[in-house]
């Protein structure tokens, strides 16, 4: 049984419920019925356990019951965790959390954003606006995560690289602001996740990164971060770094971290911002490492859509125009996918390279094995270009707005925006939905429910 006592914050496992009617010999109520009886079931130390907890949340007891809520899963009665969802977009966070997780509160300033967001998963929760707006009484409780998948125009390498103090990336400074506000109130999310793509650890030489880290240092949280490659998950090369911060008190189970580097979640990039922090930030640092992926991603084939909407087939002229700009290496791929009596998908992507004189051009690079990074229209790299190859044709096409968000895992019954443009910018501008849920599996519910003794913290 959880002892919401010795459990600090505690979201998880209301079991003390389940527990509480098993002893009285009562039949397991509907949460339904639970939430009615709740008031009057427990016996008088539990009751005061529960509302102890409740106060740590910021939240009444009723709302620990009611609005938290309480879901039976294994057969016990648990509480699911909270999050705000900052530099929300269409909601991918949100659907990688899943439906056992919260959302107290999903802010973004772009209205077509908003629109993808509320036809997904409704008004209710959805704050537009720019971040520096939001006031912390817009916040409810204290949310066991704040989500923050902040601009990368500034970091990115197709981008301007201005950096963190540059104006569309530097939106991170108004929501720590947000963060060390909730602080003050004895309301600091208990967890943050912050993604964004590698450019962020060589923004600044890595001093971007660095800065970041120090001002989490500041506030007492534990530090570590993992580049994650959601190729272990969808057919798409699509590496980014998801630094995670642990708010004093929460211990990261032993099994988690690494007194050293692990090259495969700890790039050299990393490793050398890491160098260069504070002392006090080194000191809250850790080299958290958790099980790699496991799981077999789909192939390109499987995301085809047969009858692909939004875009049409190219012309015969158009798809040998595409070919000749290929190099012999490529052209010899496209005509060995010819050859075969399957049906061979991959995609085609254009990139500026020196010719024989040294010359820039534009070429055509196709693999079959992987996408590559989706990008958003304006992000510095064309539109990616599905090649068919079956029975000796080749055909060419634009990918579908259906399947990029396959690539970004989203199911099929997430609602996409009508206008080719709009659709595209939504998936590309996102996060991997399988990433989410990696992270959620493999870092945060462990670190959140962890009730163990052998734990590592901050030194």
């Amino acid at each position: 049984m959880m002892n919401f006592l010795a459990q600090e914050n505690s979201s998880y496992d209301i079991a003390f419920v389940q527990e509480e009617k098993r002893r009285r010999g009562r039949p397991q109520k509907a949460p339904e019925e639970l939430r009615e009886a709740t008031n009057v079931s427990l016996s008088p130390l539990l009751k005061t356990s529960a509302k102890v907890a409740a106060k740590r949340r910021g939240v009444s007891f009723s709302e620990l019951v009611e609005s938290c809520l309480v879901r039976e899963l294994g057969g016990s009665y648990r509480v699911r965790p909270s999050y705000y969802e900052f530099f929300a977009g269409g909601g991918m966070a949100r659907v990688g959390l899943g439906s056992d997780w919260v959302c107290r509160l999903a802010n973004d300033f772009s209205a077509k954003k908003e629109e993808a967001y509320v036809a997904n998963h409704g008004r209710a929760d959805f704050v537009r606006g720019c971040i520096s707006k939001l006031e912390t009484d817009q916040l409810k409780g204290r949310a066991d995560l704040a989500w923050a998948s902040f601009p990368c125009q500034d970091l990115s390498l197709a981008g301007n690289r201005g950096g963190l103090y540059a104006e569309r990336s530097g939106a991170f400074w108004p929501f720590w602001e947000l963060m060390k506000k909730l602080a003050e109130e004895r309301r600091a999310p208990r967890s943050i996740v912050m993604e964004n793509v590698p450019g962020l650890l060589t923004s600044r030489q890595g001093l971007d990164f660095a800065d970041i880290c120090h001002e989490l240092a500041l506030e007492g949280y534990t530090i570590g971060a993992i580049v994650l490659d959601a190729c272990h998950f969808v057919p798409q090369s699509r590496k980014r770094v998801f630094l995670m911060a642990f708010a004093p008190g929460e211990g990261i189970p032993g099994h988690l971290v690494e007194q050293e580097a692990d090259d495969f979640w700890h790039p050299l990039a990393m490793r050398k911002s890491v160098v260069r922090f504070s002392a006090l930030a080194r000191r809250h640092w850790v080299w958290v490492s958790p099980r790699r992926p496991t799981s077999r991603p789909k192939q390109l084939s499987d995301i085809i859509e047969s009858d692909p909407v939004g875009v049409r087939w190219h012309t015969e002229e158009e798809t040998k125009k595409l070919l000749a700009m290929m190099t012999p290496v490529n052209r010899r791929k496209i005509n060995a996918a010819k050859q075969s009596r399957s049906l061979i998908v991959g995609a085609l992507y254009k990139r500026t390279r020196p010719d024989e004189q040294g010359r820039k051009v534009q070429r055509a690079e196709v693999r079959f094995d992987l996408a590559g990074c989706l990008r958003t229209p304006g992000g510095g790299s064309s539109r990616q270009t599905l090649v068919i190859a079956q029975g000796g044709r080749v055909r060419t096409r634009l990918i579908s707005p259906r399947e990029a968000a396959r690539l970004m895992g989203l199911p099929d019954s997430y609602v996409l925006p009508e206008a080719y443009n709009e659709a595209y910018h939504l998936a590309g501008d996102g996060v991997v939905v399988p990433a989410v849920r990696f992270v959620r599996d493999s870092l945060l519910e462990p670190v959140l429910r962890s009730d163990s003794h052998e734990v590592a913290r901050a030194s």
